[in-house]
């Protein structure tokens, strides 16, 4: 009875942990990384058609994005989560397969006009995740489910995303039975649209997420309501835009609830008939499955609504962005507007193309409604970058940059110590600290040593330990992530930033010329530009 660490081992993304019990393999989620990686992950300890089962706690990719890798390499065991997490899922596997084969497509356009850019296959295909969205088995909140003999488990609403669970997993071998609790992603209290946590009192081992372990949101409750009419207010009476990059699975319906709120009570005065923009295929349709999912999830504030027969995430001027060609006629139209688009940390999809129509805009503004991890283009700009490059242009940041601040579907660190404090029945005997940076796993693993009496461990990726025993087999280590770099690539780009420093001395030297002269020149290098950045 095994408890393997392989991902989200003192990093935020990419959750995968393994267990081999009563003759079976499961994973416990198997989620991509995203923004930077600091740490290598050990492999599975075995290969896909050998693990016969999955128990996913959310939708959310940096838990289930690699589903449809593990089905690619040849997994065919079932995947156990909840009703709503399975209706999630048939969209955001699609989803991500789409994604995965556009950016192989572009990658090989490129690769085609140069011999330093290797031709790339996408990590799996729209088939993989079709095939893989049939072999999740829905489960409702509170069933105990028996997997097969020896495994039995249950799913808790955890209060972070429409269907996210934490998992508890009934382990038997010989007569000896262990429990063990994954938390998945510990909801903020009092969000939106979906229930507060649930708390689950007896375990003998925890696997306890520690995202916002080093930080309080804020000590009184923001007033998000009248925050965000303020910025829409003063946004809309300098002419701008309001972008939100948002995540399209629950970010983006809660940003919808709190702006019906706001056109109901009147109180964006500017311009109180402004249009919203939710250009996002996936968020369109994630939208529609919460409204298929209240009564499992909502809280009572919505479901009030719901029982007046008033929809709480839309409204008259709500305009839905489906194809291309209604993402791009977005900043055609001159009338200051709300977009919400995904991705919500500014890596890939639609939001790009907002923030190079509007980033360098002063009269708009750029509103962060969500955690970004380091390393990824929206912590970048929050971190106060002047410039970023977007579709290979450098572009000014010159919008009014704004968070609304405790807005988070993850507990701060007072909501996690409530949560983990909640096992009053049989306190575990071993809480296992993952899902955080490097320095946050270490240090909320302390605090809940130190100050609250639990025997607290962080695992390195690799690390495993024996739940009947209660004893490590092994303990990982952190292995750096080393930069993978040709010579080849590295050689040629040295030459092009060399030719670059040259042509700004030519420029600089060019003072001299003739209008004419230097008008000829400016368009030639504009050419250039142009035929570059495409």
């Amino acid at each position: 009875m095994k408890l393997t660490f392989i991902g989200a081992d003192h990093e935020v993304t990419g959750s995968c942990h393994f267990i081999s019990a009563c003759g079976k393999n499961i994973l416990i989620d198997y989620g991509m990384e995203q923004g930077k990686d600091y740490f290598e992950n050990v492999p599975l300890p075995v290969s896909a058609p050998e693990i016969d089962y999955v128990f996913l706690t959310h939708a959310h990719v940096d838990h289930s994005g690699n589903l449809p890798l593990l089905y690619a390499k040849g997994f065919r065991g079932k995947i156990f989560t909840t009703d709503a997490t399975a209706d999630l899922c048939n969209i955001m596997l699609r989803d991500c397969a789409h994604i995965q084969m556009q950016e192989a497509e572009w990658r090989n356009r490129k690769a085609k006009r140069s011999k330093d850019i290797q031709q790339m296959e996408p990590s799996y295909t729209m088939e993989d995740a079709e095939k893989t969205i049939k072999m999740i088995v829905p489960c409702k909140y509170g069933d105990e489910i028996d997997v097969c003999e020896g495994v039995k488990i249950r799913f808790t609403d955890i209060g972070h995303l429409l269907g996210s669970a934490s998992i508890e997993v009934w382990l038997t071998e010989k007569n000896v039975t262990k429990k063990i609790v994954f938390s998945g992603d510990i909801g903020n209290k009092e969000q939106p649209l979906i229930r507060d946590p649930q708390f689950t009192e007896e375990a003998d081992y925890v696997v306890m997420e520690s995202t916002y372990g080093d930080r309080l949101h804020t000590e009184e409750k923001p007033d998000y309501i009248h925050d965000l009419a303020e910025i829409l207010d003063r946004t809309f009476a300098r002419g701008g835009n309001v972008v939100i990059p948002s995540f399209a699975v629950g970010r983006t319906q809660e940003m919808l609830y709190f702006i019906r709120k706001i056109k109901k009570e009147g109180l964006v005065k500017t311009n109180p008939n402004f249009p919203v923009y939710v250009d996002s295929p996936l968020a369109v349709e994630a939208t529609e499955i919460f409204s298929q999912n209240q009564l499992e999830c909502y809280d009572e504030e919505a479901m009030d609504l719901v029982k007046r027969h008033i929809n709480p995430i839309t409204f008259r001027e709500l305009i839905l962005s489906i194809t291309t060609d209604e993402s791009r006629a977005i900043n055609e139209d001159p009338e200051p507007k709300v977009i919400i688009s995904a991705s919500g940390m500014c890596e890939a999809g639609r939001i790009r193309h907002h923030l190079k129509h509007n980033l360098w805009r002063e009269e708009s503004t750029i509103l962060f409604v969500g955690y970004q991890s380091v390393g990824t283009t929206g912590r970048t700009i929050i971190d106060g970058a002047d410039e970023i490059k977007l579709f290979g242009e450098t572009i000014a940041v010159k919008a009014e940059i704004c968070r609304l601040e405790g807005l988070s579907g993850h507990a701060d660190k007072d909501g996690l110590i409530e949560w983990i404090q909640g096992f009053k029945k049989q306190r575990p005997k071993k809480v296992f600290i993952v899902h955080g940076e490097d320095s946050v796993c270490t240090s909320f693993a302390n605090c809940l040593r130190d100050e609250y009496g639990f025997d607290t461990y962080a695992p390195y990726s690799g690390t495993e330990y024996d739940l009947i025993s209660g004893t490590f087999i092994k303990e990982g280590v952190p292995i750096p992530i080393k930069k993978k770099e040709s010579t080849l690539v590295s050689d040629v780009y040295s030459r092009l930033k060399a030719a670059g420093a040259r042509l700004m001395g030519i420029i600089a030297k060019s003072d001299g010329l003739t209008n004419k002269d230097k008008a000829k020149f400016a368009d030639q290098i504009n050419s250039l530009c142009d035929k570059w950045s495409k």
